[in-house]
């Protein structure tokens, strides 16, 4: 059941974080809005009786025995719009989801629909209501009585190890040591308010504080309720989870598979601070917000740390990690040459380093790049760099990028400095011409592959002319010596190439583009372009079908248009998603391209190479980069996003002025192929201090989700023009289901200590019937008409015929999987969860209904068979017929798929062998 909370805005400001706590608030009681059949919303007062054994509600016209209900026919409480009623109703547009609860109630399962005045007081009626359903028959004590739990007998033995002196009380200061030490992200000032408060209310001021003061400041101040509130849902007793009770949380909520009662365990031992805890596997709040924070609970895959893609395709088919002019640490114009840039850029995966050489003025090459002569440094003190940092990050190839802008004999110098300190690493073997593609990374681990012109194959001379880059010549420009080497009466630049260079490129010769047909037809595959932004990007819209086709075979680099001279960054996606393999960034400049990238690159262990999808590798594959919609035999998914709350936010820059509060807001944002590329925000918590409470859901919808980033920002409404707070960005690939913290980082990617945002995570296959419900005409569950994928006519006879074959099978593939999808949509909706729900959340609700009644028909589930049927045995109400009936489509459906699926897979398979 996916349910989180907001407990920002209690009643009288009071934060609920016990289920005591709720239960006090219901026996208040306060105002709820119970909402009818015939769309009419009326106020009434709710309240839980003083022996707790039902709730009623007044003013009403049935007799006061009707207006209640009795905790023991609960069946079930849902948090949102989740019955036909509040789903259907035409009011229900007027509230938000997290504001509508439910209770199922009786042998017929009728619905008795509320809506709150906020999401706060929804959390305290139904952390409360199942408490009380889940402690049944046994009428649990009054709150605040009984024996002190196991965190309260956990935090007096903190206490009493810190009172030295044992005289039943310590030193304030000592006091918010030891809760800082305990929750090392909270400000100290934030401690010592709450010491004051406390003092204050029980009239004992003074420099020292009691045991059970420390034991309510400090659950006053580590209590996260919205992580209290999931604990409740899965504990079996309330207070704590069990090993039982950690396996379902595991299984159903973090969609981990494989776990069992021994992993719990060891989860336990690690992350529970009290010493009973352990000893008896017992997980209560302080362990389990230790777990959720942890790395063991990370929102990235951990399947992703390492490199974990097919490295043995060809190096064409890979994204490569790629910096335009490393060493810079300014901007272009300005910026000062500085060796230490080009370690930071390898240390973090780059795989392509560009560099370009001028004449030095001792007679040996130089490399710099600003118009200033202080700023150079001798080329072979980077190669001395590069041969010592080349593998200290990735042991796949590294591609160097030689730019010539010095004379021939300052050439020959360069190319012995390169072969005596890279020795065996260089790579010089000649291509094999029999072969149709580049090697593989695998197969060239550990080398240095030299990008550069080379002279033509007729030239026996020490060097020659060949035709020159367009890179490097905007420096040249700003130096004054762009016009040294142009050939008169117009035509390409030439330039002077010397031998010895041009016998160091082997794998990665660079040639000018003519045209994509000249390139189809006479390129070779270790011959390579160079593409400025501006001309990848007109390729990219006006030919982005052809520059993807290119790309299957050949590699492309992407360099930064001149025009940037304050180093800015292109945006990276906009070129892989034409599947141009080297898009080279300004590693030193800082924001959202930098933070694609970097987030990227991080999917397959850091390794600076990504493989690219299928879609743009397969030689018989169509895919245009500009689709507005869903692609091809891709089937799009959806992301069900819920961010519920942040932690410890640090101030945005320059903020001294404001004082300590900051009023945040989180921007989702999806970077992919132009029909994924989409942003949602949140409301602004205000006034939330440094753990704001969000608690909203955002939605996506993504039809490439291999080439899909996630980026999380955080932003400070209080600015004019939102100040930025933190970010995080991810591959779609490696986000993990279920409850989650994200890491924050600076903007210049450098991680924030304790900072995070507690999201959910949930992704499912795209609605098969559209989208949700919309209400009103359009809406009506008419049948959407289906969309069937279709095949691009070539206009070649012969080939056409043999892929007009491939309609049917695509139709019937079609329906099998889109009559799946909508089947289990209906049965979730039915069993009252969203269609982001998993089948194991279906089964338990169900189990949970019938174990929650006296007179329930028994339904016997039978997993010997292949495909279990589950059946009741004696009459059953009606919603239950319907669950039934819903569960029963969902296997048949499931069975024809399974059942004809390798048919229709081998029709379409063959389709492709004969075209």
């Amino acid at each position: 059941k996916k349910k989180t909370v907001s407990f920002s805005t209690m009643p009288n400001d009071r934060k609920i974080n016990s289920t005591a706590a709720c239960i006090s608030f219901m026996l208040e009681g306060c105002e709820l809005k119970k909402v009818r059949s015939n769309s009419r919303m009326y106020s009434r007062f709710f309240v839980l009786d003083a022996d707790m054994r039902s709730v009623r509600w007044e003013p009403s016209k049935k007799d006061s025995e009707k207006a209640k209900i009795e905790i023991k026919s609960v069946k079930e409480v849902r948090v949102g719009k989740k019955t036909p009623i509040l789903r259907s109703n035409g009011l229900s547009d007027q509230f938000p989801d997290e504001c509508a609860f439910s209770i199922i109630y009786g042998d017929n399962y009728e619905s008795l629909d509320l809506v709150a005045s906020s999401a706060d007081v929804v959390s305290a009626w139904v952390m409360g209501l199942r408490y009380l359903v889940s402690y049944g028959k046994h009428t649990p004590e009054a709150p605040g009585t009984g024996h002190p739990s196991l965190r309260t007998s956990w935090i007096s033995s903190v206490f009493d190890l810190a009172d030295l002196e044992k005289s039943g009380h310590i030193p304030v200061s000592r006091a918010v040591q030891l809760i800082k030490a305990l929750n090392p992200g909270m400000k100290v000032s934030t401690i010592e308010l709450k010491f004051k408060e406390l003092q204050k209310a029980s009239e004992r001021p003074g420099a020292e504080v009691a045991c059970d003061l420390f034991v309510e400041a400090y659950c006053e101040l580590c209590t996260r309720p919205e992580i209290f509130f999931l604990l409740v849902q899965f504990s079996s007793n309330k207070e704590y989870l069990g090993l039982k009770d950690l396996l379902m949380f595991l299984e159903v909520e973090q969609g981990m598979e494989g776990v069992t009662e021994e992993k719990c365990l060891e989860i336990v031992s690690k992350y529970e601070p009290s010493k009973e805890g352990r000893e008896k596997g017992y997980l209560a709040i302080d362990g389990f917000t230790r777990y959720l924070l942890s790395s063991d609970c990370s929102i990235f895959d951990p399947q992703h740390r390492k490199v974990c893609q097919d490295m043995a395709q060809p190096l064409s088919h890979y994204y490569i990690s790629s910096a335009h002019s490393a060493c810079l640490l300014e901007d272009n114009f300005w910026g000062r040459s500085d060796i230490s840039g080009y370690i930071s850029a390898l240390g973090l995966g780059c795989r392509s380093i560009e560099l370009v050489l001028w004449d030095g003025p001792d007679g040996e090459p130089v490399v710099y790049t600003s118009p200033s002569a202080a700023s150079c440094v001798p080329f072979r003190a980077v190669v001395g760099l590069i041969d010592q940092h080349a593998f200290a990050a990735s042991a796949y190839p590294l591609i160097l990028c030689l730019v010539v802008r010095c004379s021939a004999a300052q050439q020959r110098l360069a190319a012995q400095c390169l072969r005596k300190t890279l020795g065996e690493k260089l790579y010089l073997e000649p291509p094999n011409p029999s072969a149709s593609y580049l090697p593989s990374p695998e197969q060239l681990k550990g080398r240095i592959l030299i990008k550069g012109k080379k002279l033509p194959p007729g030239c026996e001379d020490s060097e020659g002319e060949v035709s020159d880059e367009e890179e490097g010549w905007e420096l040249a420009r700003r130096l004054g010596q762009e016009d040294r080497e142009v050939v008169e009466g117009g035509g390409p630049r030439r330039v002077r190439l010397s031998r010895e260079l041009s016998e160091l490129v082997s794998l990665c010769q660079a040639v000018p583009f003519q045209d994509f047909e000249s390139s189809r037809r006479g390129q070779r595959y270790w011959e390579m372009c160079s593409f400025s932004e501006v001309e990848a990007g007109r390729f990219a819209n006006e030919c982005p079908a052809e520059l993807v086709s290119y790309n299957k075979r050949f590699l492309s680099r992407v360099y930064p248009s001149p025009m940037r001279i304050d180093a800015s960054n292109m945006n990276p996606q906009d070129f892989w998603k034409c599947g141009c393999q080297m898009v080279a960034m300004n590693y030193q400049t800082p924001g959202l391209m930098m933070d694609l990238n970097a987030g990227w690159f991080r999917q397959n262990g850091a390794c600076g190479y990504v493989l690219r999808p299928a879609i743009m590798r397969e030689e018989v594959s169509y895919f245009s980069a500009n689709a507005k919609d869903s692609l091809p035999g891709v089937p799009a998914q959806l992301l069900h996003l819920k961010v519920i709350s942040g932690q410890n936010l640090p101030k945005p820059k320059g903020s001294g002025a404001k004082g300590e509060v900051v009023e945040p807001y989180v921007c989702a944002e999806i970077h992919g192929i132009p029909a994924d590329c989409a942003e949602h925000r949140t409301k602004t918590a205000l006034q939330s201090g440094d753990n704001p409470v969000f608690d909203e859901s955002l939605e996506f919808q993504i039809n490439l989700p291999e080439l899909a980033v996630l980026r999380f920002v955080v932003l400070d409404d209080d600015y004019i023009g939102d100040e930025f707070i933190a970010q995080y960005t991810i591959p779609f690939e490696c986000l993990q289901p279920g409850y989650r913290h994200v890491p924050l980082q600076s903007l210049a990617g450098e991680p924030l200590p304790h900072a995070t945002l507690f999201v959910h995570v949930a992704i499912t296959d795209r609605r098969g019937e559209g989208k949700g419900h919309r209400r009103g005409l359009a809406g009506r569950r008419g049948r959407r008409v289906r969309e069937y994928t279709s095949t691009k006519a070539t206009g070649i006879k012969a080939i056409d015929e043999v892929f007009r074959t491939a309609t049917q099978p695509l139709r019937e593939a079609t329906d099998l999987r889109e009559n799946v999808q909508n089947a289990l949509v209906s049965f979730k909706e039915l069993c009252g969860l969203t269609p982001a729900a998993n089948m194991k959340q279906c089964i338990l609700t169900v189990a949970a209904w019938l174990l929650h009644s006296d007179s329930a028909p028994s339904v016997t589930l039978n997993l010997a068979e292949q495909y279990p049927a589950m059946e009741a045995q004696g009459p059953i109400p009606d919603l239950l017929r319907k669950v039934l009936t819903a569960y029963e489509t969902m296997i048949q459906t499931s069975r024809t798929l399974i059942e004809s699926a390798d048919a229709v897979h081998s029709k379409l398979i063959q389709a492709q062998q004969a075209g």
